[in-house]
């Protein structure tokens, strides 16, 4: 039988400790006012011994239970083995016979409980021999097994509701350690999630701020007209990264919303995508795309596929400046839909840009999240090159755009 670890046994309060006490010093004060009045009269040095020692007996064994907890078989044996010579110590012998019980150790419990029968017996029968004729000769085995038997059924159902306690208790700890690893994995997610956001949503439209600020820092050219039609493009772009930014914010709100029925924001689409490429051109870029798509994608697959395409032009803004970009979107239900991004050598230098270097690995994420894959490099003319290949089920239902 399996048992559970030692912490199964609660600690004893103050009054499970005194009403304990308190039944093995009554249980053997019955033993030993019992056995004076069915033994046969007592003389000389047995009648002193019975009158003395047998309580003071007593009291040792009573005080070698409170160490049965710590010692439970060693203190087991030596109560039993004791008791032999003193019936005041039956109730300290009931009790950590009964104690050894709850452990529910089928060994130890059998061979101590056939000690204490074997125990009693002898004192009976040697040390205080009943009166002639008072009980037959089979009524004080017979008791003594069945008190025995009833001791230990005790601390077997004691032991056993000890174990269900533990069990239920060690679950709900568990339960809520898994509960707390749950919330904490969340969480982490969650802060990725936000980081992925925060890049593709600010990173483009931070890159074009930073392009045309420094661009009024080295033109020493422009016209006053041209110098607040800059101004002007940088304060719009501020703006739209400032509603993008609270746009991301109340996507990733949508887990509290979903409480109160709050709707999410709409999320980027292919759709989309041309109003990306318009203002990368009206940014000074120079774009083209192709998008022979005629098909609703699936919403994940095309907010993927939006973010790879606008993480491509951030990038060729950034490192790759006055290269011409090619956009290329191609698939259908039931193919795969494949997403390319392509600019050529830069033709003059670029600003120190600030570089995050999560972008590509967002991405790549991305893709693996949706079941596609990405795969970027630099080609042999200085180029760089990043295509994507997404899944596009057969299933989904299809519209002319």
């Amino acid at each position: 039988m399996s048992t559970a670890p030692p912490s199964s046994a609660p600690p004893l309060r103050f009054w499970s400790h005194a009403w304990r006490t308190a039944a093995v010093v009554a249980i053997g004060l019955l033993a030993w006012s019992g056995t004076r009045t069915e033994t046969a009269p007592l003389e000389g040095a047995l009648l002193t011994w019975f009158q003395i020692g047998d309580p003071l007996l007593g009291v040792v064994c009573l005080l070698l239970t409170f160490l049965r907890r710590r010692y439970p078989v060693s203190i087991a044996a030596i109560v039993l083995v004791l008791s032999t010579a003193s019936v005041s110590s039956n109730g300290a012998a009931a009790l950590v016979l009964c104690s050894l019980a709850t452990r529910r150790r089928y060994p130890e419990t059998i061979a101590l409980s056939i000690v204490c029968i074997g125990t009693g017996l002898l004192t009976n029968s040697l040390i205080y021999p009943k009166k002639p004729d008072v009980q037959p000769d089979w009524y004080g085995p017979s008791v003594l097994t069945a008190g025995v038997a009833a001791i230990v059924a005790v601390g077997f159902a004691v032991g056993a509701r000890r174990d269900l306690v533990w069990s239920l208790r060690s679950r709900a700890e568990t339960a809520e350690r898994e509960q707390h690893a749950r919330a904490a994995e969340a969480r982490l997610l969650e802060r990725h999630r936000i980081a992925r956001e925060m890049h593709d949503v600010l990173a483009h439209r931070i890159s074009v701020v930073a392009m045309h600020a420094g661009a009024l820092g080295f033109r020493t050219d422009l016209t006053k007209e041209q110098t607040t039609a800059t101004a002007k493009t940088i304060a719009e772009n501020a703006h739209l990264a400032l509603q993008e930014l609270r746009e991301v914010l109340g996507v990733l709100r949508t887990s509290d919303d979903a409480r109160t029925g709050t709707p999410e924001p709409p999320q980027p689409t292919l759709a989309d995508l041309t109003r990306l490429v318009d203002e990368a051109r009206s940014a000074g870029m120079d774009v083209s795309i192709i998008d022979t798509t005629t098909a609703d994608l699936p919403a994940t697959s095309a907010r993927t596929a939006y973010r790879i395409a606008q993480e491509g032009l951030t990038n060729a803004r950034k490192h790759s400046p006055g290269a011409s970009v090619r956009v290329r979107i191609d698939g259908g239900p039931g193919q795969d839909l494949t997403v390319d991004v392509g600019n050529s050598a830069p033709l003059h230098p670029g600003f120190a840009l600030p570089s995050s270097g999560y972008g590509l690995l967002g991405l790549a994420e991305r893709a693996e999240l949706v079941g596609g894959t990405l795969d970027y490099g630099h080609d042999a003319a200085g180029g760089f090159h990043l295509r994507a290949v997404l899944p596009w089920p057969a299933a989904v239902a299809t519209s002319d755009r």
